[in-house]
C-alpha cells in the first residue's frame, strides 16, 4: 500500500487542483510501479506560510520581499 505525503503552502491550491495531484500521483504510482490504485494513499497537508521557512526565513516574509 503506498502512501505518498504531499505538503504545499495553505494559500496555494484550489480543490480541483489538489484532485489533479492526487489523481496524477496516483496514475504515476500505477504507471511506474504497477501499483493497485484501490489501496495507494496520498495525503496533502495545507502549511501556513509562518510555519514554512526556506534558509532561515518564513515564506510569508519571503513572499512580502517578493523572493
Amino acid at each position: 500500500m503506498p502512501y505518498v505525503n504531499i505538503k504545499i503552502t495553505r494559500d496555494g491550491a484550489t480543490a480541483e487542483q489538489k484532485e489533479a495531484l492526487i489523481a496524477g500521483v496516483t496514475k504515476l504510482l500505477v504507471d511506474v510501479l504497477n501499483k493497485n490504485p484501490n489501496t495507494t494513499v496520498v495525503v496533502i497537508d495545507e502549511v501556513e506560510t509562518d510555519n514554512w521557512g526556506i534558509g532561515g526565513t518564513t515564506v510569508t516574509k519571503r513572499r512580502k520581499q517578493g523572493l
